[in-house]
């Protein structure tokens, strides 16, 4: 079969053609080359070339792709003023349209494509206008295919094969094939193609740019399998985001999900342990992928029959969740009070009676901490039966006396999920989390996540600062009474009365909000106030994070964050915003798309809302002034800054230390004010000891540490539970 086999039209008109179905799908699949001229280049012109090719692929045949820089007016200004170079100006403007795929269709397209620029068959060239006093755009659309008998179909016009552009838009495009009196045309159309490509196109330069390249691959290449399996003619729920999702056979691995082994070990374990454990994996390492496969073993080993009941802790992770849930086959009901679903209520209780009676095999439901310890939640939770999976996000949250409680016991199957399950300072809350989960099926830290290129390896510069004399007072006299609220149970365990644990957050918010961490802040910034970005992430320490209200933050970490901001975009000029829960999820997601640009926002002011789900990948360098001593916080606040991204080759965290009296003074007070003090000192050397042994640069906290270790008097050989949260 040729092209000339196929049917087709002199123009197609995106209002009232499927163009996907009726034009690309059934030339690609006979054709052996592609050739295509678009607008911009950007990560939405690249998927443009995923219609319909995996028939051409199955050819053995090959793609040419030329696309302009989407210039701002600032990089021409650059560019024809003559302070930068052409060239750099232009590769950062292609670099920052690699945007982050929206789902898994975009994921698997683009991993799709990168594999073919890997193995030679896509090759993507840059062109622009350019005479001896400025640059231009260039702007050309069209496309060339040939089969194997050397017919040709050329087609231009205005669409640009975008989602918007198939379905939403109002636009067209010309076919002209070269076995009919358009042949002319064709052929025209063949030569300034191929003129451009070689560039010898007057007044059009053509040039590859290699660091494009590498930089699609190392962003956009999950596995090096060109897959040829991927839907030609995927549905708008695959192309565009919709609410409802089609009704699915179940939960399932998706075809373009490639497990990697220590995934599939910790599957494994879980089914060895009766489908009961705890995935301990640090952030970035495919928890919720990880999960989800694992609920899809469970569904298939249950014969098809699974009620799967998954739990986070806030309303994004929600969202997300979602998505991941749609992708591996399940249509979640979503379970909390903004839900787009008005009606989950009602459709969660029919949910479970119908599941019950054995009307309805499988159902999915999803939902946050709150939600699911509602007495409606919990009512209908009690009533169900049979083949129950509970899978718990973040589940250390749940070693908490009140959603500790919402766990039921009937549940057969249970998952919890966390890079730091144990809870600091709460052994009771830790023990019935493993009494409830059972034991760790898999530990997969930070150190192997990194060595394993998963994230992104980093610098670690801690930045030591003091309590004032007033900080200092009230840090002992809290200190004081906190020793006088302790007393010991019967198995000489220490226990905290519910004053003491008041007394402790008020301790810590101390440290949190040390004055001395804004003036030291300032001094650092000074060097980066042309750099983006930037996160400083403010906020209090508490013990109980499950007790926070994400609406509701304290008074010490409002006051904080705002004095930042105000430093940070009046006092230094910088383009800054705050990042908290207060903002929406539409707000948040146009922040963070102006972060990850750069131009028009160059640093976030953050609190608590990242310690737990928020993604933004793009930071490059983090000044953590919430210096924890909880490992649940600073780990997690650590893994967010190192996820990967874009041309992101490493990151740079500045850690600051707080310690009760500066080094150089400690010599002045008598030795009960330094026992009372040296447990903070204490702390903030593990968690030095802790950022240092797998930043890049591992011996640059040594002499602080010593320092600290001298002055204060400290065994050099401290490990973590030598130190109390109350000492």
């Amino acid at each position: 079969m040729s092209f000339q086999d196929i049917d087709l039209k002199p123009e197609y008109r995106s209002r009232l053609d499927n163009v996907i179905r009726d034009f690309y799908n059934p030339v690609l699949k006979q054709a052996v080359s592609y050739k295509r001229a678009v607008g911009f280049f950007s990560s939405s012109s690249l998927l443009s070339l995923t219609a319909g090719i995996c028939g051409l692929i199955e050819n053995g045949g090959s793609i040419q792709m030329i696309a302009s820089p989407r210039l701002s007016p600032e990089d021409v200004d650059a560019i024809n003023d003559g302070i930068r170079r052409r060239d750099e100006v232009i590769k950062e403007a292609l670099l920052r349209e690699l945007r982050e795929p929206k789902g898994k269709f975009e994921e698997a397209r683009l991993n799709l494509l990168s594999n073919l620029i890997a193995a030679g068959r896509l090759e993507i060239k840059i062109a622009f206008l350019e005479d001896e006093n400025t640059i231009g755009m260039f702007h050309e659309k069209l496309g060339l295919m040939y089969d194997s008998d050397g017919n040709i179909i050329a087609f231009s016009g205005s669409m640009n094969e975008s989602a918007n552009a198939f379905t939403q838009n109002y636009e067209a495009i010309d076919v002209f094939p070269s076995w009919t009196q358009d042949a002319d045309r064709v052929y025209m159309k063949q030569s300034a193609f191929n003129a451009m490509w070689e560039d010898y196109e007057p007044s059009i330069r053509v040039i590859d740019f290699p660091d494009v390249k590498e930089e699609i691959l190392r962003r956009y290449r999950v596995n090096n399998r060109i897959d040829t399996g991927l839907d030609d003619n995927p549905t708008m729920e695959e192309v565009l985001p919709v609410d409802e999702p089609a009704a699915s056979a179940g939960p399932m691995i998706p075809p373009y999900v490639h497990m990697r082994q220590y995934q599939m070990d910790a599957i494994a374990e879980w089914a060895n342990r009766g489908y009961v454990g705890i995935f301990d994996m640090a952030t970035g390492t495919g928890k919720t992928y990880t999960a989800l496969a694992a609920i899809s073993r469970l569904y298939t080993d249950m014969q098809q029959t699974l009620a799967v009941i998954i739990i986070c802790p806030y309303q994004h992770l929600v969202e997300q969740w979602k998505e991941d849930i749609i992708a591996f086959g399940m249509k979640p009901i979503v379970c909390y009070s903004a839900s787009s679903q008005r009606n989950w209520r009602d459709r969660l209780k029919t949910a479970v009676a119908s599941f019950n009676l054995g009307v309805q095999k499988h159902f999915c439901m999803v939902s946050t901490n709150a939600t699911f310890a509602i007495d409606y939640v919990q009512d209908l939770m009690a009533k169900l039966r049979g083949n129950v999976v509970l899978v718990v996000d973040e589940a250390h949250n749940f070693g908490a006396e009140k959603l500790s409680k919402t766990l039921l016991p009937h549940f057969p199957y249970r998952l919890a999920l966390s890079a730091t399950i144990d809870r600091h300072g709460d052994p009771e809350g830790t023990k019935k989390l493993y009494d409830y989960f059972g034991d760790k099926c898999i530990e997969y830290t930070l150190k192997a996540a990194i060595d394993n290129d998963m994230l992104t390896p980093y610098y670690y510069h801690p930045v030591p600062v003091s309590l004032n004399e007033n900080e200092l007072g009230n840090y002992l006299d809290l200190t004081s009474k906190i020793r006088k609220n302790i007393h010991l149970d019967k198995d000489g365990n220490v226990k905290l009365s519910e004053y003491a644990k008041m007394l402790l957050i008020k301790r810590a918010r101390i440290v949190a909000g040390a004055s001395d961490k804004i003036m030291a802040l300032r001094r650092l910034m000074k060097d980066y106030v042309n750099e983006n970005q930037i996160l400083v992430y403010c906020g209090a320490t508490t013990m109980h994070d499950v007790d926070y209200e994400e609406n509701k933050p304290p008074v010490e970490e409002a006051r904080q964050i705002d004095i930042v901001s105000a430093m940070l975009g009046n006092d230094l000029q910088m383009r800054v915003t705050k990042f908290t829960s207060a903002e929406n999820a539409e707000e948040r997601e146009r922040i963070k798309a102006d972060f990850a640009e750069g131009t028009h926002l160059q640093a976030l002011v953050a609190i608590r809302c990242l310690d737990e789900g928020v993604n933004i990948p793009s930071i490059r360098t983090a000044f953590i002034l919430a210096s924890s001593t909880n490992p649940k916080e600073y780990v997690q606040r650590r893994g967010r800054v190192l996820r990967k991204y874009l041309g992101k080759r490493c990151a740079v965290i500045f850690d600051f230390i707080t310690l009760p009296i500066p080094l150089d003074e400690v010599r002045n007070y008598d030795s009960d004010v330094i026992e009372s003090v040296k447990s903070l000192a204490k702390r903030e050397i593990i968690r030095m000891k802790d950022f240092a042994a797998i930043a890049e640069n591992p011996f640059d906290s040594d002499s602080l540490i010593s320092a600290i270790q001298r002055s204060y008097n400290i065994d050099g050989d401290i490990i973590t539970e030598e130190v109390e949260e109350y000492d």
